[in-house]
């Protein structure tokens, strides 16, 4: 199954990326409620959230939403808190018939993947004509602040490549790109935090934000793909 190795195990470091994000973002929207904004204006009856984790789309949406928003995970633990329906899957082995969903979301999800092709198509094959896929893929160059302590690894879906990625299973995309600094670190806990929800171990976390002057402006850098069926 797609699953990151510490989803389960540590889900508390998948939570504290979220509340990191959430606590020092400024100046923008989330990435969520960006999405949420274009499934509220796409017309979709059916949404399908791939990789939903706890229910961050979920949440950015009214409630109750104006379509069915499917949740689908590989962590059992993250989907629990999902509110129903959700479904526990494999992104590489979706469990819904050809043309169920109106629009698929993958948020930062199909880097897990050694093959994202195979989720993409199987992405495809749920959608019904005209569907509308929205997937996102962060920079090798995320967060060059950091760079002095640690730099992003590459991955099988960076936003430098995504876009020919999806484009390979749908033929043509469109795409949304961003590079400013959306994030505010304002102390060393907050730079700390940051790095241990990118896998950087508490101890070194912790020396590595005492080398970084604060506040930190962190310039987030990816791009949303959007594509067609």
């Amino acid at each position: 199954m797609a699953l990151t190795p510490d989803y389960d195990s540590d889900p508390e470091r998948f939570r504290l990326a979220s509340r990191v994000t959430r606590k020092y973002l400024i100046g923008a929207r989330s990435l969520h409620d960006h999405i949420a904004s274009k499934l509220l204006n796409s017309g979709a009856h059916r949404v399908l959230d791939i990789g939903c984790g706890e229910g961050a789309l979920s949440d950015a949406l009214p409630h109750p939403p104006p379509f069915r928003l499917v949740g689908l995970d590989a962590s059992g633990v993250l989907l629990r808190a999902h509110p129903a329906p959700r479904v526990r899957a494999d992104a590489l082995r979706l469990p819904f018939r050809d043309g169920t969903f109106d629009a698929a979301v993958a948020v930062n999800m199909l880097y897990h993947l050694d093959d994202p092709r195979r989720a993409l198509r199987e992405a495809r094959r749920v959608l019904a004509p005209g569907g509308l896929l929205l997937v996102t893929a962060i920079c090798r160059t995320d967060s060059p602040e950091l760079s002095p302590v640690w730099r992003p690894e590459p991955t099988t879906f960076d936003a430098e490549d995504a876009p020919a990625r999806v484009c390979e299973v749908f033929g043509e995309v469109e795409v949304e790109r961003w590079d400013a600094p959306l994030i505010t670190l304002p102390d060393p806990a907050a730079v700390r935090d940051y790095l241990m929800a990118r896998r950087v171990p508490r101890p070194a976390a912790a020396e590595a934000a005492t080398r970084l002057a604060t506040p930190l402006p962190v310039t987030k850098r990816g791009s949303l793909v959007l594509a067609r069926r």
